[in-house]
Parts: C-alpha cells; structure tokens; sequence
C-alpha cells in the first residue's frame, strides 16, 4: 500500500493518472470491504492509498475535465456509501475488550478521507453531509468515556497496535473536530448546526478540550511547550487546539447562538465542577480549566459581538461580568491547583476590557504577585506573565500606570532565564508594558536596568528576527520616554562596537544592531538626538555600510541613516570625523553613491526615502553637491530594473520639481548621461514607471510634478517622445510587446486622466450637494450657474459621469488610513499630503486636477488642445467631459 502511494503521488504522468486509478480503485475498495481476509491496518491503508487517488484526480481536472468527472461520479458515491458503512459499525468494539486498537486506524483514515473529498470534490459529500455529521457526533459522544478513562484520568496505557504502534484516540478526534469545522465553514448542511445538534457538539467540544494527564505533566516544568500551546497561532496537532479552532468557525458563522451555548454550557460546567470538588474528585478543574481556555479563546470576537448586541438593544447573550466578579476571583488563590489558577489569570485578561477599573487593579495586582512568589510554579507564572500582557493592552493606561514600574522590575528576570516561545512572550509583555502612557513613569535607573537586560538577550539571540523586531520596539518605547538620553548612553556603546566588529561573515549582528539603532533614534525627540549622540554613532556607522556587501545590514543602516536626517539633520552637518576631516553630509552621500554604484537592487530599496529626507531637511547644505547627486541619479536609471527602485530613483526628482522646477530643469537640461539628455532620461523613465509608484506621497508629488512638467511648455518637453500605449496584437501573443510613440505632453495627459479615472488614492468624489465650495478656475466664468454650483462647477450630466468615474461615495482612498504605514511621519504630515490645494470638498487628485485640465483647456498651456486630440477616442470623450466643451 506505501508502494502504491507513493507510486501514485510521484510517478504518474497525468495520462496515466486514470487508466491506472480505474483498475486500482476496485481492487482497493475490495479489500477495505473484507475484514475476515485482511486485517484492519491494511484495510486503514487501502484509504491512505485512496486519499492519494482523490488528489490525484483533484490535479488532472483541469487537463481532463469530463474524464474526471465520469471518475469521480462513478467512483466518490460508491466509495461514500462504504465510508458510512465503515463509521456505522459500533465503534466502542474497536477499543473495547481487546489488546490493540487497530480498528481505530480505519476510523481515523475515514475523517482523513472525508476532508481530502471536502477539500477536492465538495459536491459529492452532499447527499451525505447529514449522515456523516451525525456519525462525528456520535463518535465524540460514544468515545468520550475512554478519553476519559485513558487520557484524563490516566487510568491505564493506551494499547500498542498489532505492529507495536501506538494509535491514539486523538489522531481519530482532530481530522473529525477539522472535518465539521470545514463543513461549518462552508455554509452546508446549515440546517444540522441547529437546536439539540449544535448545543450538543459545544458541550462535547468544551469536553474533549480538557487537559490530558500527559499535558499536565509536560507542561508542568516545560513552559516552552505550555506557552506554545497558548499562542494565536500554534501549529501544535492537539484536540484542543482543533477544538478551539471549531468554535471559532462556529461564532464566526452563527455568532450568538454560539455565545448563549457557550453561557448554558459553562454555566452547566461551573456547577458540576463544584459538585465534583464537594465530593472528593481531584480532577474536578480539569472541565472548568478547559471551558474557561475555550471562551478565553474567542475573546476579541465574543467582545466585538457583545457590543453589537448592546448597541442594537438587544442584551448581553453572555454575562462574562458575572463571571468576573462572582466566579473567577476564587480561583486566583488555588495554588494546589496551578492551571486552574493560571487560566482565571489569563481570562480575566482576555476579557479586561469589561473589568470596571478598581476590580481591574485587583487582577493586575494579584498577576503581579504571583510573579513575586518563589514558590509559584512554571503553569502559573508563564500565565500570569500572558495576562499582564493582554491587561496592559487592554486597560487605560490611568489604571496600569501606578503598578507599571513594579511590573517591569518583576518582567526583568525572566529576560536572561527564558528561550524560545517563554522569551518571545516574556518581551512581548516588557514591550506592552513599557508603551503603558509613552514611558512617562520610566526614571533612568529603570531604563538602565531594562536596556541592560535587553542587550544581553540580543547578544544571545542576534540571528532571530522576532526577537530583535520585539526588543527594537522596546527600544523605541524606551528612547520615547523622558529617559531617553539615559536610554542613548547606555545602549549605543555596546551597539556601536558591534557595528565595529562585525564582518560579513558574522553580518546578521551589525544588521541586528542597526535595526536597534533605528529604533532608538525613531523613537527619539522631535528636538533632536541630544548632544553628541550622532558623534557616539557616526565612524562606526559609516564604517560598517562602506564595508558590508551584506543586504540586510545595508537596508537597516540606510533606514537608521534616514530616520538620522530626519530627527536631526543639523547634527549630522555639523559633525566631521576627527581621523579624517570628512563632514556627516560626505559620509551619506558616499553612502548613497555606493548603492547607486552597485548592482543588488534590492539593497538599495530605501535609499529613495534617505534621498527625499536629505532633500527635505538639509537645505542649502546639499546645493554644492546636488548636481552630481541628481547627475548620479539620471545615469543610474538607465539600468535600473526593479519597480521598487526606479521608484527611488524618479521621486526625489519629482519632489525637486515641485519646489525648484526650472532651477531643476535648467541644470538637467545641461547633463549627459549614457549620450542622451538627463532631462530626456528622466522623463523617459518617469512616464514608464509613473503608474507602478506605491505608497501615499510618492504618487500624490509624481502628480503635482507631472503637471508643473505639462504647465513648463519647455521647447525640449514639447519634442521629447517617450512611450505610449501598448499595442495590442492577439495574433502574436509570444512576441516582445510593443508600444505606440508620443509626445511627452501627451504622455502626461494619458498619465493625469489616468490617474483620475483610477481615482488613484482618491477613488471617489465622496461630496454632496450641501458641501458645494466653488474649484478655483481661471476659465473666465466668475459666476457659476446654479446648476453647476450644485455640482461642484459642472453641470448635473458631467457630475453624474465624473461620479460613475471616480466612483460612489464611502469608497474614497484619499486619506491617511487608507495606505496607513505606506509613509513615515513626515511624509504623512508633509503639506503634499495634507494639502487641499482648490479648497473644495473634492478628493485632492479630484480637486487639483480637474482644475489643472480646467484651466490647461482654457489657457490652451502646453498646446492643451492638440495634445488632447493625440489622445484614444475614449480619452478625449473623458477629458470633454471633465473640461467641457472647449
């Protein structure tokens, strides 16, 4: 059966897929329907065999669509109907009674048959849906019991197989619990997720969730396995995590059904929790540890969906407050008990956002005092940890405040004694902590003590980017502080001559250590760095990016360089290196000429924002050397091949456009580069590119620059031909594409009208009638009729058109949140983002360049008319009606 398997997966060509699948399947289904002739591990193979023909046919079907049709119409009903047969035989006799449970093998091949049908040929399971869920149900309800017995209490060691292997009872639950989750996910059998089914499959989920005598002793003194399991994201193959995963689909799907079983059946569970303590049983947490894990679980969705229901009036369909503040209290004290304790740590925290503040203070209060207890164990600290990590989130910062010191003395040391998923935890929490209020409690003693900490785990782990992603946000945190130059102090030694002594052999420590760097200087004060911290930084900095060849190391330097110019240009300009003479604006431009020498594009990808930065901030500084920086530029372009970083290249000249167009122009106009004209270069390149520019700015001063090119009518724009449209030849489809040649004020017109019937990041006009602002227009009209006045300058025909053009209201691009961390800060707050430059309603985009086309075609600028008739019919049918009847 493994021969045929892997015969079947890896040795086929797709025209033997079939001819082979139609004599192996018969001879498959035969022995799976003969137990008295083979045993039940070979008849589990035959299915192990068949999932691999369903994935098979699934492959071809494409290629051979109505033979795998004809296959699987003839083959999947058959093979269903004995699927069912095999489910419908008592399946206690398979654990019941006997030395191995071999049988289960087949059971647990069948739910793993079932989901490769789901996941291949959905329709056929349909006349059978009913049936299988019906038969899941039974299977959890009947096998609960041994569960029980083998797993939860430990009452004996699970049967080896035949061929002395285990099989576990869980390798049978988890493709079942994942089979009705797809099916649930789905939308079919709608009708069977209802009424008794529905309350009985939570109930049986809320059970099977329970924690096995074998976690309990693993994760007991493993808290690296016990925070993994915990994790959103946890890939361990565990009933509770399928569980879990199951109701998720189910609130997803049938929300507040869910929640109110979720009420009945945890409600149900703390009553007989409590009668089974009265009576004696030891393991009377294990149900209640497991409900409260199973509603923790769904904590955001269960918040959002509580206040959807009391926004809309209808109630509460959970009372998690009365939990909170009858139930979950008495649990915090049972330290004999150290999950149970653990989870009412975590779900308090899951749900802090319903704690009123003084009873928040008391969960926080008592997480804390755990930590400080020697004698707490692994179980309870690693969850005490987790919920001051989700309280700190999800409480005002007017409540965390007072105990934020504490808390962070308490984190500390854990830093140097965990690894792996505890550490990763264990920063998260400092990092939550340390953002409670923007660090205003942090005094200096405390951030020296937490950047010491901090150094040492980053030494240990400088090849893990999710540990240096999560100590760079402390570090920003930290320098955002009032301990910032404390922070500085500390830190940049120990960063700076890692910088120093690394090579590229060893080039993840300088690029982990530039990426702490960054962060430190983001997050220092719009002030500035602070007396001498630039000279602390430079030679090493410098340094390291004029010898590294590495990638990463260079994209990190170049961003902590930025981030640099940005905070505190002046500093820079005025430090010179003492060995050498060379001034901070030389080491960055010897910086940039680098990577603009080089040919790793993807090593310069930041290099645009460092060279709009210095642009921005450094002022007549950069005058004597900014001819051969844009000469430098202009002569790279020509063998640029990534998007990404012509994109780089092209946006500093655009930005310089808009503020200096023909001191620009003038100097460009007067350059060679490869032979040609750096103005013919640049614009070339500009129009090729101009529709692949990402981000917020970088489009909206491309725009704002392409007019003032229009507007300029230079003699040597006029001429200048670049690329049009494509051309389209369906008979040729393997030829290298073609392209029309036009004007250059024609390739702008074709770029701007694009740009505005795209909408660009400004999709919608998003105004209505009581918002009318006139458009500032020099077409001669000073009064508006009413009509047009309406419609923001046009008539009721041409803004209906230019509506249906830049589409419907609510679906507008043109803010902040749209492309929310496409730019920094200065870009986002940059007049070009923020500006509305016609004082209207309309969208930026909208608003400049109507007016631009408006005033263009009354003008005639740059021969507007007859660079409109070069446009396609349907362009001139566009501009018509956006400039009227010109």
């Amino acid at each position: 059966m493994q021969v045929f398997a892997e015969f079947i997966k890896a040795d086929l060509s797709e025209d033997q897929i079939l001819p082979v699948l139609r004599q192996l399947l018969p001879v498959l289904l035969n022995i799976l329907g003969a137990p008295e002739q083979h045993s039940a591990l070979t008849r589990s193979r035959t299915l192990s065999v068949f999932c691999q023909c369903v994935e098979a046919l699934y492959m071809v079907k494409d290629q051979f669509p109505d033979a795998v049709k004809e296959a699987t119409n003839s083959v999947l009903p058959v093979w269903l109907d004995a699927l069912k047969t095999l489910l419908n035989v008592n399946p206690l006799q398979d654990v019941e009674n006997s030395s191995n449970w071999d049988g289960l093998a087949i059971r647990i091949q069948v739910f793993k048959t079932l989901n490769i049908i789901h996941t291949s040929f959905p329709r056929a399971l349909t006349p059978h849906l009913h049936d299988l869920l019906n038969a899941s149900i039974h299977h959890l309800s009947v096998f609960y019991p041994t569960f029980n017995h083998y797993y939860l209490q430990g009452g004996a060691a699970v049967p080896h197989s035949s061929e002395d292997e285990t099989i576990e009872l869980i390798h049978l639950v988890c493709p079942m619990l994942d089979f009705v989750g797809r099916l649930a996910r789905s939308g079919r059998a709608r009708d069977w997720f209802e009424g008794e089914n529905f309350a009985n499959l939570v109930n049986l989920v809320f059970s099977w969730a329970q924690m096995t005598q074998s976690d309990e002793e693993e994760w007991a003194d493993n808290a690296n396995a016990f925070v993994a399991q915990e994790s959103d994201d946890s890939f361990s193959y565990s009933v509770r995590v399928a569980g879990f995963d199951l109701l998720g689909v189910l609130l997803e799907r049938s929300t507040i059904a869910t929640i109110k079983a979720f009420q009945v059946t945890i409600e149900r569970v703390i009553a007989q929790s409590q009668q089974q303590r009265e009576s004696g049983s030891q393991d009377w947490w294990r149900p209640l540890e497991a409900a409260l894990a199973a509603v923790g679980s769904q904590g955001e969705d269960m918040l959002d969906a509580i206040d959807d229901e009391i926004d809309s009036g209808r109630g509460k369909p959970i009372d998690i407050e009365s939990l909170l503040t009858n139930v979950i209290p008495s649990y915090l004290v049972l330290s004999q008990f150290p999950f149970l304790q653990g989870r009412a740590f975590v779900f308090a925290s899951q749900y802090a956002k319903l704690l009123p503040g003084q009873l928040a203070v008391q969960y926080l209060e008592a997480a804390i005092q755990v930590l400080e207890a020697s004698e707490a164990g692994v179980p309870v600290k690693v969850s005490a940890v987790k919920a001051i990590h989700n309280f700190c989130q999800n409480m005002d910062d007017a409540v965390a405040v007072p105990l934020a010191p504490r808390i962070a003395k308490d984190i500390g040391p854990f830093l140097p004694v965990t690894s792996d998923d505890t550490l990763t935890l264990v920063l998260e929490t400092l990092a939550a902590v340390v953002e409670i209020d923007d660090g205003k409690w942090i005094t200096e003693d405390l951030a020296r003590a937490i950047v010491v900490a901090c150094l040492d785990v980053w030494m240990k782990n400088n090849r893990d980017p999710i540990f240096i992603s999560i100590l760079a946000n402390v570090f920003e945190s930290l320098a955002r502080s009032p301990a910032y130059q404390a922070v500085v102090q500390q830190a940049l030694p120990a960063l700076t001559n890692a910088l120093t002594a690394a090579t590229d052999v060893d080039s993840y420590v300088a690029s982990a250590a530039f990426e702490l760097v960054a962060a430190l200087i983001q997050g220092a004060p719009q002030t500035g760095l602070g007396d001498g911290v630039f000279a602390m930084l430079a030679p090493a900095l410098y340094a390291s990016l004029r010898s590294t060849e590495d990638r990463d190391t260079i994209q990190n330097g170049i961003i902590a360089l930025t981030h640099i110019v940005r905070k505190d240009v002046n500093q820079l300009i005025a430090w010179s290196d003492p060995a050498t003479g060379q001034s901070g604006l030389d080491g960055v431009l010897q910086v940039i000429a680098k990577q603009l020498q080089g040919e790793d594009e993807s090593g310069s990808l930041f290099i645009g924002d460092l060279i709009i930065h210095l642009l921005r901030r450094a002022g007549e500084a950069i005058l004597p050397v900014l001819p051969q920086l844009l000469e430098a530029m202009v002569r790279r372009m020509g063998s640029a091949k990534t998007a990404t970083f012509l994109q780089s290249l092209v946006i500093p000249f655009a930005f310089l456009i808009h503020n200096q167009r023909d001191t620009v122009l003038d100097l460009l106009e007067g350059v060679q580069a490869d032979g040609a004209p750096a103005l013919d270069v640049l614009v070339r390149t500009w129009c090729e590119n101009a529709e692949t520019f990402q981000g917020f700015w970088p489009p909206r001063i491309s725009t704002l620059a392409l007019c003032s090119l229009f507007a300029s009518e230079r003699p040597s724009l006029q001429t200048l031909v670049v690329k049009g449209d494509i051309i389209v030849k369906p008979e040729t489809k393997n030829v290298p594409t073609e392209f029309t040649s036009v004007p250059f004020p024609v390739k702008a017109l074709k770029l701007l009208l694009h740009d505005l019937q795209s909408g660009g990041e400004a999709a919608s006009m998003g105004f209505s009638a009581k918002d009318v602002s006139e458009v500032a227009s020099d077409d001669g009209d000073e009064e508006w009729a009413e009509e047009e006045a309406l419609h923001q300058g046009f008539k009721a025909d041409e803004f209906a058109f230019l509506s249906d053009m830049l589409g419907p209201r609510g679906m507008a691009f043109d803010n902040d949140d749209a492309l929310e961390g496409a730019d920094d800060e200065d870009l986002k707050n940059d007049p070009v983002s923020t500006m509305d430059m016609q004082a209207c309603v309309l969208p930026f985009h909208s608003a400049h360049l109507l007016g631009f086309f408006k005033e263009c075609a009354a003008r005639n600028t740059g021969r507007f008319s007859a660079a409109v008739q070069q446009l396609t019919p349907e362009e001139i049918q566009v501009m018509q009606k956006v400039v009227g009847q010109h």
